[in-house]
């Protein structure tokens, strides 16, 4: 087996923060990453699908955070193909997009620009990188981005853009997993050696994709967003709103566990991000996990331990 980190999706949110899983004294940013660090190998930053990170905010992740520690980052929501607002770019490249619109799409920026976002994008992260704590960039590309050889090529833009740091990649278009195209689609990540992102989500909506595992690189990744019968609220703690019961998480554990054989390491993230039901989750799943034997990776410490 190989090893497996397990985190959560979030660390900051506001419901999460109220809800008490946090000590009195972790009252400050770096006490709560400090303290989240103490109990999880590894997180997501999602933050980073609404604004590019800054290169300070990095550093300062990688600042407070042990040896060991690992961040997984979703990409800027422009650079897979999801409607952004233009709010959210860097002041000094709005000039160049010309008559104000409420969002973006890829398409309707002028090359440069794209050029600078993703060069802003990947060279904040830089101090993660070279601390090692970088794990992987989360591409989680659109439910109208369907299979076919423009898809392809843009996954593989993608990759070759970011190196080298790794993207995994996630859909939400269930074309690329249903029984004609699923075999073609984890054979073409394999064979350009890029990590699959199989996940839990609510069915029957038009951006659900079915409960697929699979290894097709050394890094498996595995996100649970749990089955709130209010997916598409625009209210988060609706949505993700679920607390997934013990035979659940005993169900994925054994799943999770033999996907651990197949890959040389497993990030395995909790998105069900409302009060600490992500926390409480992703910290019984662990004991789980190790119950079936799996190697899975303890928390490495305080910073500079």
């Amino acid at each position: 087996m190989g090893k497996i980190l397990v985190g959560t999706a979030s660390w900051t949110d506001k419901s999460l923060l109220a809800s008490g899983w946090y000590p009195p004294d972790a009252a400050t940013p770096e006490a709560r990453l400090g303290y989240y660090a103490s109990r999880f190998p590894l997180v997501e930053v999602d933050a980073t699908y609404y604004h590019p990170p800054a290169e300070r905010t990095a550093e300062l992740w990688r600042d407070r955070t042990p040896p060991g520690f690992t961040f997984n980052v979703k990409a800027f929501s422009l650079l897979t193909h999801h409607p952004t607002r233009p709010a959210a770019l860097y002041k000094d490249l709005r000039a160049a997009l010309g008559e104000p619109r409420r969002t973006l799409y890829l398409r309707d920026v002028p090359p440069e620009v794209a050029e600078q976002v993703w060069a802003r994008f990947l060279s904040a992260l830089r101090p993660l990188r070279e601390a090692g704590k970088l794990g992987a960039l989360l591409f989680q590309f659109p439910q109208w981005f369907t299979p076919g050889a423009a898809s392809r090529r843009h996954i593989l833009e993608c990759r070759d853009r970011c190196r080298p740091a790794r993207i995994c990649v996630e859909f939400r278009n269930t074309a690329w997993l249903d029984e004609r195209h699923r075999r073609e689609t984890l054979a073409f990540l394999e064979a350009h050696d890029l990590p699959y992102v199989g996940v839990d989500m609510p069915q029957g909506h038009p951006s659900s994709v079915p409960p697929v595992l699979a290894a097709t690189s050394d890094l498996a990744v595995v996100r649970l967003h749990g089955h709130s019968d209010k997916w598409t609220s625009r209210v988060i703690e609706e949505r993700f709103g679920y607390l997934y019961a013990e035979e659940e998480l005993r169900d994925w554990a054994g799943r999770i566990a033999k996907l651990s054989g197949e890959a040389a390491t497993t990030h395995v993230l909790t998105n069900n991000c409302c009060a600490d039901n992500s926390q409480r989750n992703a910290a019984r799943l662990a004991d789980l996990l190790a119950e079936h034997g799996a190697d899975v990776v303890h928390p490495a410490g305080p910073p500079g331990s």
